[in-house]
């Protein structure tokens, strides 16, 4: 197979698994894209490849932006916090990424992986429960 046709197919699977996904799904597979994109930028940060850092990290904004925008903080008790939590990790993104410092990056790792984990968690309850999770209500 030529790697054209490889990287097309991998596209399209990509493009139907997250087509196919649920509200709930979708949400733990950006939180899965947040992580991975912070972790390959640290990986980067640690070894002094600050433009593929740089790449990396304004993804990861890009993404935590998104989520901040889709948020409506009014619709649940957890809200205003999760917003607060996003606003800060853009703004601590942001200055380590102009000051090449792998703390800020650190740090974000350290605060989402949980929420990943929890997010993960609850999408696989809603799956198995059949209780439809509103995107618009929590990220």
């Amino acid at each position: 197979m030529a790697f054209g046709t490889d990287a097309s197919a991998r596209a399209a699977y990509f493009r139907d698994s997250v087509s196919s996904a649920s509200p709930a799904q979708q949400l733990a597979m950006l939180y899965d894209r947040l992580l991975l994109d912070l972790r390959w930028a640290e990986k980067c940060q640690d070894e002094n490849d600050w433009m593929a850092a740089s790449t990396h990290l304004i993804h990861a904004q890009a993404i935590l932006t998104e989520l901040a925008g889709t948020l409506k903080p009014e619709l649940w008790s957890g809200g205003p916090a999760l917003m607060s939590l996003y606003v800060y990790l853009l703004s601590i993104l942001r200055t380590g990424n102009s000051r090449r410092d792998i703390v800020p990056t650190r740090e974000a790792i350290e605060l989402l992986e949980p929420l990943r984990v929890s997010w993960h968690v609850a999408s696989e309850r809603a799956s198995a429960e059949s209780i439809p999770v509103r995107l618009s209500a929590v990220g």
